[in-house]
């Protein structure tokens, strides 16, 4: 009579193996593609090749015999612009560094159930166009150019929207600030750097809203009302 109380382990069925970690499944240049997927997207500011590549070497993701960093990085970047070929958002270069960004050919489909930005005054606009073009400039620069008297409001509607940033001193009597664009400039318009500047019609757009710049702006139309003409 046979002893049922032992019994032969039950042949493995296929398919009943542990799966492998997603990791270990994962091959080195596909997990590096990921990770700086996963970085831009986390970042709320553009991410710069420098820290890309900083990434890559601390998690060991930089194949031993690689010569050239930058363009081992680069093409993790391109495999990442890759994956996003047709899709509502893309990873775009953007003030130095990389951002993710909705697809161009969607944003005027956007316009009627997003907010948009408010607009900023026109002479605020100006001037940021003049600094754009010009940078860097001084005050009195500005005034010339634009042919009035430049508030003070005007410049901390800028300060306050981020668009501006002091470039130093101009080595003349009284030492005026010379006035430049900022990273927010290049990111708020989409440029990677000064050179990709638009024709200057195309800077007179929206900004991001500040409630403070709201309030300033019926004393801001005020001053460059009454200001007139800057003497000779």
């Amino acid at each position: 009579m046979t002893d049922d109380s032992q019994q032969i382990p039950a042949a493995p069925v296929p398919g009943d193996e542990p799966a492998p970690s997603a990791e270990a499944a994962t091959p080195a240049a596909d997990l590096a593609v990921r990770l700086v997927e996963a970085m831009i997207f986390a970042s709320p500011d553009p991410v710069s090749e420098r820290a890309i590549a900083e990434l890559l070497e601390a998690q060991g993701l930089v194949p031993p015999e690689t010569e050239d960093l930058a363009a081992c990085v680069r093409g993790v970047i391109d495999g990442v612009v890759a994956r996003y070929a047709g899709r509502g958002v893309a990873p775009v270069l953007v003030a130095g560094g990389w951002q993710f960004r909705t697809a161009a050919d969607l944003a005027p489909r956007l316009t009627r159930v997003l907010q948009r930005p408010r607009r900023l005054p026109r002479a605020t606009l100006e001037s940021l166009a003049i600094i754009a073009y010009h940078q860097p400039c001084t005050r009195a620069e500005i005034e010339e150019i634009r042919g009035v008297s430049l508030s003070q409001q005007v410049l901390d509607n800028l300060l306050e929207a981020s668009l501006i940033v002091p470039r130093g001193r101009k080595e003349v009597p009284g030492r005026p600030i010379l006035w430049g664009t900022s990273a927010d400039f290049l990111r708020h318009f989409g440029l990677r750097d000064l050179r990709d500047l638009p024709r200057r019609e195309e800077l007179l757009v929206d900004v991001p809203d500040n409630p403070a710049l709201r309030a300033a702006a019926p004393d801001e139309a005020k001053t460059e009302a009454v200001s007139g003409p800057t003497a000779a």
